[in-house]
């Protein structure tokens, strides 16, 4: 059963069982807002679904929630930081916040960070750049989930990247895992019972499947655009570990869990290059184009910041089991 809760609410739930968690005031409300954002913007999957296990790792140790995050290595616009096995958010947080300076003084700037953890959402990076006036990319290795194309073994990661372009009436966002469905995306959808619209994976016989509990039984999701995903989920992971000096996917599978994973954060300071008028007038073109087409088509971000109007106006959709498990925290 679905209900309807308030965003600041939502956000003070957040911040109060973090602090509970033993998190700092300041760290507890970026986190807090962080994964309230999430789940105001649709984002289920990263939102109250994940939040659990964020506390179990901050309780068992396996991730620190003081750990401050380090620059080990710098050459013009591009440094290379440690994540010092931190709170993925906090950390990707910093190093967008970081490309963005880098951005501001010298057109653009790029991070890779190594020994990091899960950042939730790849979309709020994106978005922290577009806030700035920065076109903002970013992406990150996981451990292996897919087999990469002609095999059967999984070996690649679904290595999510996200694309903000910034605009005055609502950023274009492009986030997504090379995955047709993330792991997330699977599991919501088998809490409620809920079948794919398209096929997104195999099941246990090697038959393609609308059903997210098979692809997560097999293991096999199914790369977008087939052996396109395949190879750029490679390239991707090459370069998060080659920038960051980090660990590739296979380091990470060899592990036993997900953990220590290297990625990139990129900003370009577009609207200092071309001036916002310049910048306005190109991609809303590119836009109103689009809506001359069909009435349901629509550009990257575009749905989220409809989701996101009803949630600030009616409220943020939660899973009752879930926002009452967040009240007892």
């Amino acid at each position: 059963m679905q209900t309807r809760v308030p965003f600041e609410k939502l956000k003070e739930a957040f911040v109060a069982a973090l602090l509970k968690a033993g998190l700092s005031k300041d760290r507890a409300e970026l986190c807090g807002r962080l994964f309230a954002e999430n789940q105001r913007d649709g984002v289920y999957s990263h939102g109250l679904n994940r939040f659990p296990g964020l506390l179990a790792k901050l309780s068992e140790g396996r991730l620190d929630g003081t750990a401050e995050p380090e620059c080990v290595n710098a050459l013009g616009v591009l440094e290379q930081w440690d994540g010092k096995m931190g709170i993925g958010l906090v950390n990707a947080h910093l190093a967008m916040g970081r490309a963005i300076e880098l951005a501001k003084a010298n057109g653009m700037g790029c991070i890779g960070l190594r020994n990091t953890n899960h950042w939730m959402r790849a979309g709020a990076y994106g978005l922290q750049a577009a806030d700035a006036g920065c076109i903002g990319m970013c992406w990150t290795n996981t451990t292996p989930l897919m087999p990469p194309w002609g095999a059967t073994e999984k070996r690649i990661g679904n290595n999510p990247m996200t694309m903000a372009i910034p605009r005055k009436e609502g950023h274009i966002l492009l986030d997504m895992a090379m995955s047709q469905y993330s792991n997330g995306k699977l599991e919501v959808l088998q809490a409620r019972g809920e079948t794919l619209p398209i096929a997104g994976g195999f099941d246990t016989e090697g038959n393609l499947t609308c059903d997210p509990g098979a692809i997560l039984d097999s293991k096999r999701a199914l790369p977008i655009g087939y052996w396109k995903g395949s190879a750029l989920a490679i390239v991707l992971d090459t370069l998060a570990a080659l920038l960051s000096a980090g660990q590739t996917t296979h380091d990470i599978g060899a592990q036993g869990d997900e953990h220590a994973v290297s990625q990139t954060y990129i900003a370009i300071d577009v609207t200092s290059l071309n001036g916002r008028e310049l910048c306005e007038r190109i991609v809303n073109g590119i836009i109103d184009d689009l809506h001359e087409v069909h009435e349901s088509a629509r550009y990257p971000g575009e749905g989220m910041l409809r989701t996101r109007r009803e949630s600030l106006e009616k409220g943020v959709v939660v899973e009752e089991d879930q926002w009452e498990e967040l009240l007892r925290i």
